[in-house]
Formats: C-alpha cells, structure tokens, sequence
C-alpha cells in the first residue's frame, strides 16, 4: 500500500481524518463515555501491555468538552508515515527533511483565532485537562509547546508540562534547562519577564520539530517547515505578535515571571517515576484563544511510548548520522523503550581494536542523557532488547570491557542523579573483538523455507 501524503494539510484535524481513512486499523475509536480522564492513560498501558500501540481518539470524556487524541506518537511505523518513509529509513528521512529550513510564511487564514479571551474575562479553571496518573498533583498540559522569539525574531519551541496555579497563571517547570531558560535568563538580566505563547493541538510534523536537537541560532518553525516540505503556515499571537501556527487548536500567550516561584509537581515523567524536580516557573497568561472546533491534543506522560518517542526519534536521527558520519563501521542507533533516554545500544563492523569504545565515547560526550552505551556487532538486532542482553552475556568481560565517566552532566529528572543533575557514565563493550572464537548457531537457507512452509501449512488448516 501506498503512503499517503501526511503533509499536504498543516491541520491537526485533517491529519487525523486523512489518517483513519488510510489505516483504520491503527486508529482505535473509543465511542462510549469515559467516566474519568486517567482512563486515558490506562487505557494506553493496556493496549502496551497487550503490544499494541494503535493512535486514540476519544469522544466523550467527563468533564472534557472536547475530543481527546492521544497516543500519536507511541508508534515507529506511523511516525514513518507521516514522513512518507518506513522504519528502516526513519533517521534519515527525518535528518534529510529537518536540515532543509524553511522560514515560515504569515498566512490570513487563522483558525487558532476564531475565539479571542483576554483580561480579566480568562479563567484557566475552567480548562478541561486530564489528569494521567494517579500520583500527579493536578491535571496537566502534556502537550503544550512554548513558543518564544529571541531579539533578533529568531523562534525556539520546547515543552514543557503545566498545570494551573490560578485563574490566569500556569505553574511550570523549564527542567530541560534548554534554549527557553537561556533566553529567560537573558530576560531577567534585562529586567523583564519573557513573552511567550503556549500552543496546543498542532499537526505531528510541527511537534516533532519542537523536539528537534538543534543550536539556539536555528529557529524551530524553520525545522517544521523542513518536515513539512513547505513553509510553516504561521500568525501572529494577538498581544506580541509571537509567530504561532495557523491552525493550532489553543493559544496561551503572556509571560513567564523569572523571578516569580510556586508549587508544581509531582507529576509522571519519562523515567517512571512521579517527578517534583521543577524550576517552579509561573507563566501569567493574558490572552487566550482557540479553534471553534478544536480537538484537545495530549501527549500521554510518564515512560509511555509516545513520551518517549516524541524525544527519542530526532535524537537517534541527531546521533546516527553524527556517528557514521565519524565512524563508517556504525550502522545503527536505537534508544530502548526500556532505558528511558538513558540506554542506547549501537552497533558496527569494527574495523580495528578499539573502535567500538570510541564510537562509545563520542555517544557519551554528545548526548547528555545517556548513562549506559552497549556496543554490539553488525548482526545483533538492536531494536530487540533480548538480542542485545544476549550479546552481553556472551561477549562481555567486566574486567576488560567497561569504562565509566563521572561527573558529568545528565538529566535532571533522573531520580538516581544529583540535586544538581550530575551522573556517572557507562561504557559497555559487547561486540566479539579480534579473538573472539565462538561460531554462532544457525540454520541452511533450506531447512528454514521447509520450516516456514510447515508452519503456514498448519496455520492455515
């Protein structure tokens, strides 16, 4: 079957329709009424449980006044879709289209601003967002990406999880310590606070670029519009004119105070564990708008596949093309869903002694989540956990095949790093290097079509 093209529309809305229409199969439609909100993400750990990963749309949630998709992200092959490839190829049609900037392009035409509310007429309590594990403080906004702009006009996107702390204020937590708190130090410097926007509901090409790993002087929307093929189809937020996409489906715009400080989390993060590590920032919201239709976009939270997935995809891209760009034996780069940004097996065809440990080191020095690297060989499966714990067993001398870094910055959302987000880094070696002598088992070519045809044989009877 033929993919469709996932990016002719930049809406929300008509990537969902477009997509159900072309692979029913993988949109799970969930009619009946929803008694509770944190049964979305219940839902999404037992289609995971049951290894499935299929995008939701539910239509009546209590308390929610809208439609509710979710789970966008928690699938490979339909990210690939989106990009008009498939697995196999994901990194780099990701890489090919994200490093082709295009600038975006004002449009007359903004959904996004159908319903204008500002002043004292917004009260962010009547909000409806979902509440996604049990051990949250408060419903949160999951999916929000904070849009900013330099003062050269240059844009960064980023989330950042929320939940309201007032009829006008979100509590939010800048923990990625990224380009959004540079610029809100520079901000405080000035002596001002920093105006922002906050979007919800864009189309999943605009969302992968607000994950993109990019330097502070390359503006997000421009990575958008490489995703996209064409430029991001833009308008200017009512108060400060803050370039947002056209047919996002809400809009927040204000300032986040940074010298201002409340109470936020503890919230589900992608470690598995219910996080209180935040910035405590406060974004005062002055304007608020969205669609007449809008959908309510949610990124499901905690080590879900989507959360992790939605992070993981540009970073493996980042990092496969920076290794086989340096070490031409490299010829994959997965992130585990198990290791929760924090693992990352690689593999190659060692070419001489040593080089799996610096292809390793430059994975430890470029990325600062990871803690563990696993080099493997060329005919290890590394998207397959078992496959790599058996390269390990087998491979691998602690003695000789490890090495540890310490000291050197990670994520501060890691529960087991220090208040300061420190760690320690390991290197583990698990490819079969130059004396190796064991023969691995297999079958002739023969004897594996006879067994396929047995099977199918019965199967099919």
């Amino acid at each position: 079957m033929s993919i469709p093209d996932l990016a002719s529309s930049q809406d929300l809305h008509d990537f969902v329709s477009v997509y159900e229409q072309s692979f029913p199969e993988d949109l799970l439609d969930v009619a009946e009424p929803v008694p509770d909100s944190q049964d979305v993400t219940s839902v999404v750990w037992e289609l995971a449980a049951a290894g499935r990963h299929p995008m939701l749309r539910f239509r009546s949630i209590d308390g929610i006044p809208h439609e509710v998709v979710t789970n966008m992200f928690a699938c490979r092959r339909r990210i690939s879709r989106m990009l008009g490839t498939d697995p196999q190829n994901l990194h780099d049609a990701y890489q090919a289209r994200a490093k082709n900037l295009i600038e975006p392009v004002e449009v007359g035409d903004a959904p996004v601003l159908d319903r204008v509310t500002d002043g004292d007429a917004i009260d962010l309590r009547t909000f409806p967002l979902l509440t996604h594990f049990a051990t949250d403080r408060a419903p949160y906004v999951t999916s929000g990406i904070i849009v900013s702009e330099d003062t050269d006009g240059t844009g960064n996107l980023s989330y950042h999880r929320a939940m309201v702390h007032s009829p006008t204020e979100f509590a939010t937590s800048l923990h990625s310590r990224g380009d959004l708190w540079r610029m809100l130090r520079a901000s405080a410097e000035r002596g001002e606070p920093l105006r922002v926007a906050m979007v919800l509901g864009g189309h999943p090409l605009f969302m992968l670029a607000a994950s993109a790993r990019v330097p502070m002087i390359v503006d997000e929307r421009q990575v958008a519009g490489g995703l996209f093929g064409a430029p991001l189809e833009v308008v200017r937020s009512p108060r400060y004119g803050i370039r947002v996409p056209a047919t996002a489906d809400f809009l927040f715009e204000g300032v986040i105070d940074p010298e201002a400080r409340v109470e936020e989390g503890p919230f589900g993060e992608f470690t598995g564990y219910s996080s209180d590590r935040s910035t405590n920032s406060l974004l005062r919201v002055e304007t608020m708008s969205s669609r007449r239709d809008p959908l309510l976009l949610d990124v499901v939270g905690g080590n879900s596949n989507e959360h992790l997935n939605l992070a993981r995809v540009p970073r493996e891209s980042e990092m496969a093309e920076k290794l086989k760009g340096r070490f031409p034996g490299v010829t994959a780069v997965h992130y585990p869903n198990s290791g929760s940004h924090f693992h990352c097996y690689v593999k190659l065809r060692q070419q001489r002694a040593g080089e799996a440990r610096q292809v390793m080191l430059g994975l430890l020095g470029w990325d600062p989540y990871l803690k563990t690297v696993i080099a493997v060989d060329d005919d290890i499966d590394v998207t397959n956990d078992s496959e790599v714990l058996w390269a390990l067993a087998t491979h691998f001398q602690p003695a000789e095949d490890l090495f540890v870094v310490d000291g050197l910055p990670g994520s501060p959302l890691d529960p087991s790093s220090s208040i300061a987000g420190t760690t320690s880094r390991l290197a583990l070696d698990a490819t079969r290097g130059p004396d190796f002598s064991g023969v691995r088992i297999g079958f002739s070519e023969e004897s594996l079509r006879r067994a396929g045809r047995l099977i199918s044989d019965r199967l099919s009877s």
